[in-house]
């Protein structure tokens, strides 16, 4: 499922930041992705940019069946699965959004897909994992517990697994984002991308620093799920022992080798924020662009709150990555 060894195929005259990522290979990954997650919706605000103080583009990732980006990975990793002679299973660890994504494209293909999570997860995800035909299995602990558990699924030979962020897959997939904003405006000044595993800000940054290298990557983390965020610092693997942040969909504790160094090649900025500015960035975003989002796709809004000067001025895209948040929880954070 991962690329043949061997040198990268290059695009002729470009130079690509040293990751695992080819730009060719993104360029290709569109050809496998269905339509329904490709071509999302990508505007200018011109309400909430005038209050932020900047330039704002909205890249409306959360326009599709699964209300999230991940799809564009998996669609790539199942329609690969598909072709090849492996087990006709996949199996992932998920806080909920790519346990969906894995179930959509799965479905769509006839690979059985199973989904390892923490009992805590968010049960508006599980219950579409399961309505999407997935099968979950909940295990203590959190995401990392999902992971170890799926491993072992996988290490049996019964499934495929796709590892978010490891499974390069999941990277150049998400990476035809960037391909989108690139072609879609004449310059983006900075792009504004939630840190979870790294997928989105590893496959989207590396286009920008291919295409549009003067382009400021910027990769938000909440400070209550820092793990990634002080790796790149330290430019070295730092774990945490716990997560606490509303932004599940970010909360790794755990950060893979490899990703890291995709990140130190691709990222300009890693920003941690605060919970309540997560809040007030989802309250921005309904409220002035009417975007339900769930605490992730707020983390780009909540670094311009807490940095308005590095921003002023600037064309700033912003990667809405996902609206899956349970209603209660929604109106609880509005109504604050």
């Amino acid at each position: 499922m991962q690329p043949a060894s061997g040198s990268p195929a290059q695009d002729f005259g470009v130079t690509q930041p040293n990751t695992r990522l080819d730009l060719q290979r993104i360029r290709q990954a569109r050809q496998e992705i269905s339509r329904v997650f490709r071509d999302t919706p990508q505007f200018l605000s011109s309400t909430l940019g005038d209050f932020l103080g900047c330039e704002l583009v909205i890249k409306l990732e959360t326009a599709n069946p699964i209300g999230c980006f991940k799809g564009r990975g998996t669609e790539v990793a199942m329609s690969r699965l598909a072709s090849s002679s492996g087990p006709m299973a996949a199996v992932c660890a998920s806080a909920g959004n790519l346990g969906q994504a894995l179930a959509y494209s799965g479905r769509a293909r006839g690979i059985a897909v199973s989904v390892i999570a923490g009992k805590g997860a968010n049960a508006a995800k599980i219950e579409r994992i399961h309505r999407l035909g997935g099968t979950v299995e909940l295990v203590d602990g959190d995401i990392e517990n999902a992971r170890e558990r799926a491993r072992e699924i996988a290490a049996r030979g019964d499934a495929f697994l796709v590892e978010d962020s490891e499974n390069l897959d999941t990277c150049e997939g998400a990476g035809t984002i960037g391909l989108e904003l690139v072609e879609g405006f004449d310059r983006i000044d900075t792009v504004l991308l939630a840190l979870g595993g790294g997928a989105l800000a590893t496959g989207v940054g590396h286009v920008f620093k291919t295409l549009s290298p003067a382009t400021d990557v910027v990769c938000i983390q909440p400070r209550g799920a820092p793990a990634l965020a002080k790796s790149w610092r330290a430019r070295s693997i730092v774990t945490t022992d716990r997560t606490d942040t509303i932004a599940d969909g970010v909360a790794g504790r755990f950060p893979i080798a490899a990703v890291l160094d995709d990140l130190l090649a691709t990222a300009d900025h890693v920003p941690l924020v605060e919970e309540v500015s997560i809040v007030e960035g989802m309250r921005m975003l309904y409220r002035h662009a009417a975007l339900i989002t769930e605490p992730s796709a707020a983390l780009g809004v909540a670094a311009v709150l807490e940095d308005p000067a590095r921003y002023r001025g600037k064309r700033v895209a912003a990667v809405i990555c996902g609206s899956n948040v349970l209603p209660d929880s929604f109106r609880a954070w509005m109504q604050e």
